[in-house]
């Protein structure tokens, strides 16, 4: 088969299995990714997530991760959801933790996808990714053309938004290289008005440490800096205020993954069900979910 035979029938597949968007590029090293990685590094702007220092060569080389790669495949999957659950509380959670944790649900949908492509064009040496390896996702899919990364330096579709997982097959199958499109924020700055700690120093400009997403999830310190304690906008779980605000997430559409769905369970509970909880059940209770990546204490520790 030709790298346009199996272009073609890598879009089929992903649409097949439920992916919005699907893009490829040249499995190759990411020199200009690598110099804004080293500097962001250096900056500290990464807080305490240590583990963003580690296997820096693989995080922009795609042929070190996956001996023999020549292609990265890119992937959408949409989360948002079909309506906000109607809570009586202030509490509010992320749109991509309402249901199953993603990493779950894309895994299974990626081993079908790759299994669906060995039926169709034989044997292939690939690995799969969700968030969850040193893979630069925003950089790989800008690279493929399935959106560009805006001011508030989420992955953005001009015809979707940005309320979607980000998803890669490393694999060494030959295709037609998809290109980059043009940067469509223009002059918009809302994303930055409306971040609360100033995460969002500069448009393209990230200072994960301040992030709300990062102080609810990612640090571990037993205390959240008490200069963010009068700015987390009720946010016990990720953050989605640069989201909401970007004009370009009018064109959201509800997703149609059963697994997504919320938990009402979890979305009609307040405070005091969150402080009373027993560890042994709140474990039980997120189980499955993104929630379960702060624990218990976290949770406790973001609601206080």
């Amino acid at each position: 088969m030709t790298p346009e035979v199996h272009s073609r029938i890598i879009r089929e597949l992903a649409a097949k299995h439920g992916f919005a968007f699907a893009g490829l590029s040249k499995a190759e090293k990411l020199e200009e990714e690598a110099r804004r990685l080293e500097q962001w590094l250096k900056q500290g702007s990464h807080g305490k997530m240590h583990y963003m220092e580690n296997h820096f060569d693989k995080r922009v080389d795609p042929t070190l991760l996956v001996p023999g790669a020549k292609s990265v495949i890119s992937l959408m999957y949409n989360y948002y959801p079909k309506e906000e659950p109607a809570t009586d509380n202030k509490l509010k959670i992320a749109r991509y933790a309402y249901g199953e944790d993603y990493h779950y649900v894309i895994k299974d949908i990626l081993r079908a996808m790759v299994a669906d492509l060995r039926q169709q064009i034989g044997d292939f040496h690939a690995r799969i990714f969700v968030d969850s390896a040193p893979v630069l996702e925003k950089a790989w899919a800008r690279k493929s053309g399935i959106g560009w990364q805006g001011k508030n330096t989420n992955l953005i579709h001009p015809k979707a938004g940005s309320f979607y997982f980000l998803a890669e097959i490393i694999c060494d199958i030959e295709v037609i290289a998809d290109g980059p499109i043009k940067d469509h924020c223009g002059t918009c700055t809302a994303c930055l008005d409306a971040c609360p700690t100033e995460a969002l120093y500069e448009p393209y400009k990230l200072d994960a440490s301040r992030c709300i997403s990062y102080l609810t999830i990612e640090l571990k310190d037993e205390i959240i800096p008490g200069e963010f304690h009068d700015k987390m906008e009720g946010w016990m779980f990720g953050c989605d205020i640069c989201q909401e605000v970007c004009p370009w997430n009018r064109f959201s559409k509800p997703h149609r993954q059963p697994r997504f769905h919320p938990d009402e369970s979890v979305m009609h509970m307040d405070r005091n069900d969150w402080m009373e909880m027993t560890d042994e059940v709140m474990l039980a209770l997120i189980k499955n979910s993104p929630l379960s990546r702060p624990g218990p204490a976290g949770i406790r520790r973001n609601l206080l």
